[in-house]
């Protein structure tokens, strides 16, 4: 039976405002419009640390010679120019390299990932894709101060108010002693250690792992590993099941199930004629999935499950899971997509409005041209599509785009 999924809040994601690690000068020139209020900002931390239990000590070691650093405002406040597409965003993070890294690790680490699968349910090749995927297995974790990043951001940035409540909880976490505070390092945007935890988080999903007291996500490969268990089951992650599987659709095939997060077991979705793409039957199949189509019905087409959506609580991007899923997949010996991937480009809010404009001049009653592809939008691409001749698939992009001017 199908059932259409009921949309999931947005939430914010661990990293939160944290899109990758970029390096930069802890000694980067200050800008002269910051210069004035820099030690009346300073003051006001120290009393909010102080309340919150942070000694002078551990203030002045990790804030003392603050500077904001005007590098991680421009970065902070930089929009991409061009949106990009799955095959863009998965190519860039899965190859042979980052498998063959991946696999290395395992071996080496196959012990602890056992006890940490044993102790939190998810499976070892999930943990490593994160791991790999956020800092290439330890390899980069960004190097940048984290309290002068977070502090930069709370003196000058747009969300002053959530990267000050960070600030103070990183160095909470320095006066509880889990890292000294010239190693706690990480993005520029305060994503911390193995896992890129952001402070909040690291206080409620890190764990010591190895049992010495401290939950250290800098130096310790075991209690980054575990923490990023702990984190996966503490947002629902279900032992045993996989993160979906590519599918391949049968001739003729509704693509609203696909746009209407149409919920079904492997078993009805089967009996709809949709199949695994390399032929083998569906392990589980009663396991519930949806449809997830990144760049249309010519590209790769996937029958997602719940562990899909547990990986976008860590970063809230259907790229990213895909991603993790993938590469945790090739570790295991899987490999790559079956389906290629077709040569198109992805719309930014200009191009999805050029779009919208067109279906307007053709009579669709869809609204404005907002930029915001929503059902009406949806059903009139599908309908233009169908009356072009074209796979009627509703999916909007610059192939699209092409064909309709």
């Amino acid at each position: 039976m199908f059932r259409t999924a009921k949309q999931v809040p947005f939430s914010m994601s661990r990293r939160a405002f944290a899109t990758g690690a970029i390096t930069f000068l802890a000694s980067s020139a200050i800008s002269p419009a910051f210069a004035a209020g820099v030690g009346g900002f300073v003051d006001r931390v120290w009393q909010q640390a102080k309340a919150r239990g942070v000694s002078r000590r551990i203030f002045d070691a990790a804030m003392g010679d603050f500077r904001p650093i005007t590098k991680v405002l421009d970065l902070s406040g930089k929009q991409p120019e061009f949106a990009t597409t799955a095959a863009d965003y998965v190519g860039k993070r899965v190859n042979d390299r980052q498998v063959g890294n991946g696999r290395a690790m395992r071996g080496e680490w196959a012990q602890t990932l056992g006890a940490i699968g044993g102790r939190y349910g998810v499976q070892p090749e999930a943990i490593l894709a994160i791991w790999g995927i956020e800092t290439n297995y330890g390899g980069y974790m960004g190097g940048n101060n984290t309290v002068h990043a977070l502090g930069t951001l709370a003196y000058g940035g747009r969300r002053a108010d959530y990267f000050g409540s960070e600030l103070i909880t990183s160095l909470e976490i320095l006066q509880a002693g889990h890292v000294k505070p010239g190693q706690m390092v990480g993005s520029w945007a305060g994503a911390m250690g193995h896992p890129q935890f952001m402070p909040s988080s690291f206080m409620k999903y890190a764990v010591d792992f190895k049992g010495d007291g401290h939950k250290d996500i800098w130096n310790s490969v075991p209690d980054a590993q575990a923490s990023i268990g702990n984190y996966l089951r503490s947002f629902g992650w279900r032992p045993g099941e996989t993160w979906g599987y590519e599918v391949k659709l049968p001739r003729g095939f509704d693509y609203n199930h696909v746009w209407s997060k149409t919920t079904a077991s492997l078993r009805d979705w089967s009996g709809a004629g949709v199949t695994r793409a390399n032929g083998k039957a569906f392990p589980r199949a009663g396991d519930s999935a949806r449809l997830f189509m990144p760049m249309g019905g010519h590209g790769p087409v996937f029958a997602v499950l719940a562990n899909f959506d547990v990986i976008k609580r860590y970063n809230n991007s259907d790229s990213y899971a895909l991603a993790v899923g993938h590469l945790a997949d090739r570790i295991i010996g899987g490999g790559g997509f079956v389906s290629p991937w077709p040569n198109d480009t992805a719309l930014n809010g200009a191009g999805r409005q050029k779009v919208q404009s067109l279906l307007l001049k053709r009579g669709y009653q869809i609204g404005s041209a907002d930029g915001v592809i929503g059902s009406k939008t949806r059903a009139a691409v599908m309908d233009w599509q169908a009356k072009a001749g074209l796979l009627a698939d509703g999916h909007v992009s610059g192939n699209l785009l092409n064909a309709m001017s």
